[in-house]
């Protein structure tokens, strides 16, 4: 068939299509969603004296948070830097801050934004920065395992724990159904909690960080945990299956971590004699049973900070933390790299460059308020549940 014949199909991208290629618009999407604005260009060899003019200008009515893996040429303008928890409670902590501008992802300012006054202002750089992971279960399909797990008898049994790095619907429908929050410092805790107040626990939305969990930390078994995919019917599960689990494990995962591979770790122990493997629980189960050490981002940061002088480090974990560390202990002898060989950033936190944090200080300091995350009051209200059922955690 010649072009000339090819017929024309009258074919239009879905609303998650445009989603995906960074060309829709939807303000409750981890992704894609348009960053109105004009940038200054990213070769201007002002940005950081502008970014210091505009942040001086402000004063005391701005508060800078930069999440770890945040680019360097970004962290040295955060006021605290921290992980997604951390710095949500380090914003509350400012109430005299007008705005509180967030260097990470769309899910870390909506947390923000719950926890901080109505009066403060919570500001996202780029606001397609956003986080697959969280992004890989919405309300819609959450809503709809429910009704899975209803059907299968079980929902009355279950108790969701959702992780941080999720949404704030998914914060709320966790609160809505008498679940509380985790972070991966406080998942065993969490999960404690929750089988004091049922028999399962659907886990949301990282699988990696639930199964780790569960089997290396709580004595459950592999066989104890199923994995419920939100893109097959019933979540691929049958009824007993639901029935039988412990565990219900949502089909998500970190873009970043869960490259890491058990090669990645056989490959860096044989390059690197001696060497010390720690890597985030949201990693594969494999490469966690692999490793020496495992902990969240903050726990990775103390271990090294408690390293002996000469000691061998393989991280996994994202590169721009990881290469921060490195230059950070050089000094002291310690020999620190990236556990794949591969050189990996998180995209879309990386989508907070020195351009878009210069654009927003100075918006900001014209008294133009841009890229606001704001959530809704009865998201917020349920969502506040579920974040403080977690504080109370013993």
């Amino acid at each position: 068939m010649t072009t000339a014949q090819t017929p024309q199909l009258d074919v239009q991208p879905s609303p998650l299509a445009l989603l995906l290629l960074g060309r829709g618009a939807d303000p409750k999407s981890e992704r894609g969603v348009e960053c109105p604005g004009d940038l200054p260009a990213p070769s201007d060899p002002d940005l950081v004296e502008r970014a210091r003019a505009a942040k001086a200008k402000l004063g005391d009515k701005v508060f800078v948070l930069g999440h770890h893996y945040q680019r360097d040429e970004v962290i040295q303008f955060a006021d605290v830097t921290g992980d997604s928890f951390k710095l949500a409670r380090d914003a509350a902590a400012r109430p005299e801050a007008e705005y509180i501008v967030f260097c990470g992802v769309h899910f870390m300012a909506e947390s923000a934004d719950i926890l901080t006054t109505d009066d403060q202002k919570v500001v996202l750089p780029d606001l397609a920065a956003g986080c697959s992971m969280a992004d890989m279960a919405t309300a819609e399909q959450v809503a709809e395992c429910w009704d899975v797990l209803t059907e299968a008898g079980v929902a009355e049994q279950v108790v969701p724990v959702s992780y941080m790095n999720s949404s704030a619907d998914i914060k709320a429908f966790t609160g809505k159904h008498g679940g509380t929050i985790c972070t991966s410092s406080n998942a065993k805790r969490a999960l404690d909690w929750a089988f004091e107040q049922g028999e399962k626990v659907l886990f949301l939305p990282d699988q990696h960080l639930g199964r780790n969990t569960a089997v290396r930390e709580m004595g459950m078994s592999l066989e104890d945990c199923v994995l419920y995919n939100p893109h097959k019917p019933n979540g691929g599960l049958t009824a007993q299956q639901l029935r039988d689990a412990k565990m219900i494990l949502w089909r998500g995962h970190c873009s970043v971590h869960g490259r890491f591979s058990l090669e990645s770790v056989e490959d860096v122990r044989a390059r690197v004699p001696g060497v010390n493997v720690l890597v985030h629980p949201e990693c594969r189960y494999e490469v966690v049973a692999a490793a020496d050490h495992v902990g969240s981002t903050e726990h990775i940061i103390k271990t090294l900070e408690a390293a002996p002088a000469g000691s061998k480090w393989a991280i996994g974990t994202e590169l721009n933390l990881v290469r921060r560390l490195a230059n950070r202990f050089a000094a002291e002898d310690k020999e620190i790299v990236f556990l794949d060989r591969t050189v990996c950033f998180c995209s879309t936190m990386n989508r907070i460059d020195l351009p878009h944090l210069v654009w927003t200080l100075e918006s900001l300091a014209e008294g133009t308020l841009v890229n606001r995350i704001e959530v809704d009051r009865e998201t917020e209200a349920f969502a506040k549940l579920a974040l403080e059922r977690m504080l109370a955690l013993p």
